[in-house]
């Protein structure tokens, strides 16, 4: 099929959110192996920067999700519910970026690559049967009531950890310092961002900003679907300026009334709110996805705007599909947990 290892990339990126949690883990652990290889393969530096930007964004929609464990904590919603409300966007798209990826290789005439044999692919399987299983633990521990998502979490790293170090042999043990010092010093980041964050949202509530942002949505009286789209353009212009999770906080809180008000499932504003602020990633000035990306592949974030914004195309669309058909995020968690939903 063209643009094999443009596929391979999505791909790759699907499997390490269900692992990490994470965007900006995500492009930095999979850019730095795949942007190289796709260059020595004849792709054009700027696709495999923007589509390996874009791609990682997947990494906050596809459970497990740090900004659904976070959003879950602020808004007092059940992760284990926006978990599964997650996957399947997040599946969609997915495919949507492969479908951009054949469409890119059809038409500049990227490499093809080699159809895999059914020993090759069993001996891959094999390999990263153990690492797959990291997110199935995480998502059945959460879901079926066993542990919060804070121990799932613990499980999950002592688990890599393990992996690493026994299974793979990848990890020594004078790795185990370095490790534990980068965790620390990146959840004090966030930590800092949350908190002050807080203080600013406090501002917000003492200057009565909430009230003022309801009762212009409110008279403007635009429904379920136009409210929803107001909702996803105060998180788009949000995201192009702050990290997702202090918009969580202090955007979030302030809509929930709006929400509540209109009639939204709050596991749909969630989604709806999640996948507005991952192209705040990959969308300067923020970007962060886009700034690890094009670092990695030497090149300036001007230079590959115009791919990012052909590619993120298709995530508009989903995006556009959610707010229109909420089942689409709906529809699994209420099979597995209805009680989320009383």
């Amino acid at each position: 099929m063209p643009g094999g290892l443009g596929h391979v990339n999505v791909a790759v990126s699907m499997l390490f959110a269900g692992i990490s949690g994470s965007s900006t883990a995500d492009v930095a652990g999979c850019g730095k192996i795949l942007i190289p290889a796709m260059i020595k393969e004849g792709y054009d530096r700027r696709f495999a920067i923007a589509i390996t930007a874009c791609s990682s964004v997947m990494g906050v929609i596809i459970p497990p999700s740090i900004l659904m464990i976070v959003w879950g904590g602020v808004m007092q919603v059940s992760v284990g519910a926006l978990f599964l409300a997650g996957a399947i966007p997040g599946l969609l798209i997915g495919f949507s970026l492969m479908a951009t990826v054949y469409g890119y290789a059809k038409v500049y005439n990227y490499p093809i690559a080699e159809k895999p044999t059914w020993a090759s692919a069993f001996k891959a399987f094999k390999g990263a049967s153990l690492a797959m299983l990291t997110p199935v633990f995480v998502i059945y521990g959460i879901v079926a009531g066993i542990v919060t998502p804070t121990e799932s979490a613990i499980i999950a790293t002592g688990y890599s950890l393990f992996l690493g170090m026994v299974i793979y042999k990848t990890v020594k043990v004078r790795d185990v310092g370095p490790i534990l010092y980068d965790t620390g010093r990146f959840a004090s980041i966030s930590l800092f961002a949350i908190g002050t964050a807080s203080v600013f949202g406090w501002l917000l509530a003492y200057y009565n900003v909430p009230r003022l942002i309801i009762d212009v949505v409110t008279d403007l009286n635009l429904g379920v679907i136009g409210t929803s789209l107001v909702i996803a353009g105060l998180f788009l212009f949000f995201g192009l300026f702050i990290d997702a999770i202090p918009t969580i906080i202090i955007l979030g809180t302030v809509l929930l009334p709006v929400v509540a008000q209109a009639d939204i499932s709050p596991v749909v504003f969630a989604i709806i709110g999640i996948i507005s602020l991952a192209f705040g990633l990959v969308t300067p000035p923020y970007g962060l996805c886009l700034l690890i990306s094009a670092h990695i592949g030497g090149m300036n974030v001007i230079q590959v705007l115009k791919e990012v914004v052909i590619i993120l195309i298709p995530m508009l669309i989903i995006l556009l599909l959610v707010i229109s058909f909420p089942s689409i995020a709906t529809w699994l968690p209420m099979q597995l947990m209805p009680g989320a939903f009383n």
